[in-house]
């Protein structure tokens, strides 16, 4: 655990290394909340929509969703969502003209209804 969601605009797809970002992020939550490397699991998934409010502008947005088991400190997820945001900025860049939007957010799984399973091929 953690499983980590990355929603982003298609739009962006070229402009950043999801492999580069993916890791620096599984490094992050291995720092921050104590992760083990292992558990950290990404998924990337891109977008062909995003619409913000009644503007006309090209937009693009990332979102990232961290599921984690509960006990970690209000003080740990701000760490961790901040570390996200800074990787992000660091990461992706918009196209010229286009506003980007980032977004984190740091959730609690029900450890008693969780199930996860490995299978090798």
């Amino acid at each position: 655990m953690p499983q980590i969601s990355v929603d982003y605009s298609s739009g962006l797809a070229g402009s950043f290394d999801r492999r580069a970002l993916g890791l620096a992020i599984n490094r992050l939550a291995v720092k921050t909340i104590d992760a083990k490397p292992e558990a950290c699991k990404t998924l990337f998934r891109a977008s062909d929509d995003f619409v913000v409010g009644e503007a006309e502008e090209p937009a693009a947005q990332v979102y990232v969703e961290f599921q984690i088991f509960p006990g970690r400190t209000p003080e740990a997820k701000a760490a961790l969502s901040e570390g996200v945001l800074a990787l992000l900025a660091e990461h992706v860049a918009p196209a010229a003209g286009t506003r980007l939007y980032t977004a984190v957010n740091i959730s609690d799984i029900d450890r008693e209804s969780y199930r996860s399973t490995t299978a090798a091929g």
